[in-house]
């Protein structure tokens, strides 16, 4: 068992460490690792029932964090997306693949199974790379979420009656899945009213003692004992995690549980969909391979087709139609889930059931391609259509701003957006705001402000808004890439007007100088001057003092505090702080900081400690002493070069 243990957990690491350096989901590498160390691939770990039940707590920890996440509330305000497009999915695409699957040969309680696995797609995998693009919050981001959200709910359901649809007569199985329903829904109310009575005062005295440690194991205790309970009850271990996931995160104790539970979750999930990858027959693969090709293709032809047919029947864009059809047009993990328990369950065998699980396994892989691409397939797609609606959009930008000159245009309507139009509109100043989350610019655009639905990273919609007559850019969203676009766009069209940038990062501070913006504000730096500004006027500092400090610093595009001593996980070829210690019989000893040009070899000496005195930004004419320790800021390399400099001489 250590050794089967011992070898899970190695394919594990060399596997997802693999897969995430090029780039793709870690699933790939867990599923790919399962294959290759399964009975079926080299042999490694044989196909034990201790596995399985390894494979069983990573679907409890799937299924807990799935509860975590599945907001009601989101639910009740998009009901009509998630229950009516969300449910015609499901209902439509399990009724299409359970036909195809009868077709072919599997008997119809399996291909029912079959037909609801496909219609399945990966949460993970979508609200990642949505997140990753900044588009979660855009229209086909929502509704993306949306149809995702009653997947989630509709793979509850179906695990609730699915160990009662295997045997006996239609009338008998119809009375199982009643009472199935009538019990899931029993225990649910049993775990909310213990989870409000209980759960809820016992987290918060755990988190008053300060414990991480003991916190961790109360989460642990609670998912896996509700997953007891509900397989004592008659229902699935799966159900229960769900289950404990939607109690726990009705708590003000979401958060914090995500963070705490992740990395023994991820461990978990690893070892279940490496144990997924070893149900794959790789002499049987190598006979089917063509089939799995076929199958893999219609299903995302088919899913993501279906997709739009729906979503277009409602009145929405052609853009996001087919955005969501390709972003949903694969399988997921749920589909894993309900197939692993379908050949558990021996509903599934022989080759078939081999054809389906490759074609679940290899669209899962090509599925970040096609969302991350789904954009330019979409312009390819659509064609004219796509056209006018971007057209549209840029008609309605150059409505609302055809009036405007020396104006102010506002990228991105977050919160910093909506706090710097504010001040605008204190101070009487017009500005045209854009951004692409419809929740953001719906209710102010009520209100008359003038915040559109748009891309302000497009070249024509800051064209429409007016660019030429404009008198600042602001770009005040978080997102670096289409920060940079934006700036380009502006630099090209408008290179003489001022453009103020907001970074997440200082990291990014030099590359959007060096693209053109007049200044920019990164959040950390700024914060630390605020709390820095805060901390030395609690002090007794006079504000005049601290004001002209923090002033500035600014005005030196935070230089001193751009260099900071990285640790092991931030030492990468950007600027960093060093301390260089004069030696002895140095040669940069008696001579000025002016003399020695430390500035050719790309480094700035920010403070020099003499005698265990700091004195920070010195002059030029200050003389380099025998054991002075020289604080500079610069690359690695550049520095290296600087220190033998200052030690042996020679040129610069």
């Amino acid at each position: 068992m250590l050794n089967t243990t011992l070898i899970l957990l190695t394919a594990s690491l060399l596997s997802a460490a693999l897969v995430r350096a090029l780039g793709l989901s870690p699933i790939i590498g867990f599923l790919l690792a399962g294959v290759i160390i399964g009975p079926h691939g080299l042999s490694l770990v044989p196909d034990l029932p201790t596995i399985h039940q390894i494979a069983q707590f990573g679907i409890i920890f799937l299924m807990f964090t799935i509860g975590l996440e599945f907001s009601l509330s989101r639910l009740l305000a998009d009901r009509f997306m998630v229950l009516v497009l969300g449910g015609l999915q499901v209902l439509f695409t399990a009724s299409m693949f359970a036909l195809l699957a009868g077709y072919a040969g599997i008997p119809l309680l399996a291909a029912i199974t079959v037909g609801v696995a496909l219609a399945m797609s990966s949460t993970a995998i979508v609200s990642r790379l949505l997140i990753e693009d900044g588009e979660v919050n855009s229209i086909y981001g929502r509704t993306a979420i949306c149809i995702l959200l009653f997947q989630d709910l509709a793979t509850i359901v179906f695990l609730l009656i699915m160990p009662v649809i295997t045997s006996g007569s239609l009338l008998s199985q119809a009375t199982s899945v009643t009472e199935a329903l009538a019990l899931g829904v029993a225990v649910f109310f049993i775990l909310l009213f213990v989870g409000r009575m209980g759960i809820r005062p016992l987290l918060r005295y755990i988190a008053r003692l300060h414990s991480p440690e003991i916190f961790m194991l109360a989460i642990l205790v609670v998912s896996v004992g509700a997953a007891q309970f509900a397989h004592v009850m008659g229902l699935s271990l799966a159900l229960g995690g769900f289950m404990a996931g939607m109690v726990v995160g009705e708590t003000e104790f979401k958060h914090q549980v995500e963070a705490d539970i992740r990395p023994f979750q991820d461990v978990l999930l690893g070892l279940f969909f490496i144990t997924v990858g070893m149900l794959v027959n790789l002499e049987i693969f190598r006979q089917i391979w063509p089939a799995v090709v076929v199958v893999t293709t219609g299903l995302i032809l088919m899913k993501a087709m279906l997709v739009f047919v729906l979503i277009k029947t409602t009145g929405a864009a052609a853009v996001t139609a087919i955005r969501t059809g390709i972003a949903l047009g694969h399988a997921g993990e749920f589909s894993l889930v309900i197939l692993f328990l379908a050949l558990q369950m021996g509903m599934l065998q022989g080759e078939s059931s081999q054809v389906i699980l490759a074609a679940v396994l290899l669209s899962m892989a090509i599925a970040p391609l096609l969302i991350r691409y789904s954009a330019i397939m979409t312009e390819g797609f659509a064609g004219v259509g796509l056209r006018q609606s971007q057209q549209a959009v840029a008609n309605n930008v150059e409505a609302a701003a055809r009036d405007l000159s020396s104006h102010v245009i506002l990228c991105g309507y977050g919160r910093v957006g909506q706090n710097i139009a504010w001040y605008l509109t204190e101070e009487k100043v017009e500005y045209v705001a854009f951004d692409i989350d419809i929740n953001r610019f719906r209710q102010p655009a009520e209100r008359g402000e003038r915040v559109l639905y748009g891309d302000a990273s497009r070249r024509p919609i800051l064209v429409a808004a007016g660019l030429e007559r404009a008198q600042v850019v602001v770009i005040a969203f978080d997102d670096f890439r289409a920060a940079l676009r934006t700036l380009g766009h502006v630099h090209e069209l408008r290179p003489d007007i001022i453009t103020i940038v907001r970074a997440t990062d200082e990291q990014h501070l030099d590359e959007l100088l060096d693209a053109g913006a007049t200044e920019v504000i990164p959040d950390t730096l700024e914060t630390s001057l605020t709390m820095a500004a805060h901390v030395l006027t609690m002090l007794g500092v006079p504000v005049a003092k601290v004001a002209e400090r923090s002033d500035r610093i600014r005005a030196d595009r935070y230089r001193l505090l751009r260099g900071v001593f990285h640790g092991r996980k931030r030492m990468h070829r950007r600027a960093q702080l060093r301390v260089i210690t004069i030696p002895d019989n140095a040669f940069a000893v008696g001579r000025t900081l002016k003399e020695l040009h430390l500035s050719t070899c790309g480094v700035n000496v920010t403070a020099i400690r003499r005698h265990g005195i700091r004195g920070a930004d010195p002059h030029a004419q200050m003389r380099i002493q025998e054991r002075d320790a020289l604080i500079m800021h610069g690359s690695p390399e550049d520095m290296l070069r600087a220190e033998q400099y200052l030690i042996k001489g020679g040129p610069v």
